[in-house]
């Protein structure tokens, strides 16, 4: 019973643009970030969800698999980035040059 009164509670948050889930799981102080994830049992909702490789965070802030929980944290569970966001600034930035949105020399806005 004493092990029960050293548990605390934490959420395991993974999110798509249209669906969204937040476990709440009881962990023993020790318990790392990847073994909450894996208590959860959330890549039942979400077979994509490759453990190995994942990059998990706590308020988005990274953290690594083997770090140990605090109460108070959660565990965020991060889906890889489609594009780079410095390409698709880069790609942004060179349509408004050719659309004669932004200088071709500077890069700054045209003053009309």
């Amino acid at each position: 019973m004493a092990s029960d009164i050293e548990k605390f509670g934490v959420d395991v948050v993974y999110a798509l643009p249209h669906k969204q889930k937040v476990i709440h799981v009881m962990v023993s102080p020790g318990t790392t970030f990847i073994e909450a994830v894996r208590q959860s049992n959330i890549c039942s909702f979400f077979p994509e969800i490759e453990l190995d490789s994942v990059k998990l965070g706590s308020f988005s802030r990274l953290v690594k698999h083997d770090d140990q929980l605090q109460p108070g944290n959660r565990v965020e569970i991060y889906r890889p980035l489609i594009a780079d966001p410095k390409d698709v600034r880069r790609q942004r930035a060179e349509k408004a040059k050719d659309e004669g949105r932004a200088s071709k020399v500077t890069g700054g806005k045209i003053q009309s």
